[in-house]
């Protein structure tokens, strides 16, 4: 199966355009701080599928969805820092939460379908 045809990798693609969208309204001296540190983890997500599912080995597959799981875990808790500083409000943090918490789901369903291979 190809990595662009999944809908895990799909959705994490959405994911960073929100995210994209989100960091825009950042203080510009936040630019090289959260903001950056914000995007590069939700780029991390869908480039570790498909790097995971360039990997010859069902166990190298699934080692790099796990860092794409652990992006997931340490992007929402950027985002509750960006609250903390008021950088975002609670509506659009609910509304991003909400999206990863779906993109978690998926990831979590590919991850057990690799286990079982």
């Amino acid at each position: 199966m190809e990595y662009r045809d999944l809908d895990v990798w799909k959705f994490s693609r959405r994911l960073v355009n929100s995210i994209y969208v989100l960091t825009k309204s950042f203080p510009k001296e936040e630019l090289y701080g959260l903001t950056n540190q914000i995007r590069r983890c939700a780029i991390s997500i869908p480039s570790n599928i498909a790097e995971g599912c360039g990997r010859r080995t069902s166990k190298d597959t699934i080692q790099f969805l796990y860092i794409s799981r652990g992006s997931l875990y340490e992007l929402e808790t950027q985002l509750f820092l960006a609250l903390d500083q008021n950088f975002i409000s609670e509506n659009q943090l609910n509304e991003i939460v909400s999206q990863i918490g779906s993109c978690k789901k998926l990831l979590n369903g590919f991850i057990n379908y690799y286990k079982k291979l």
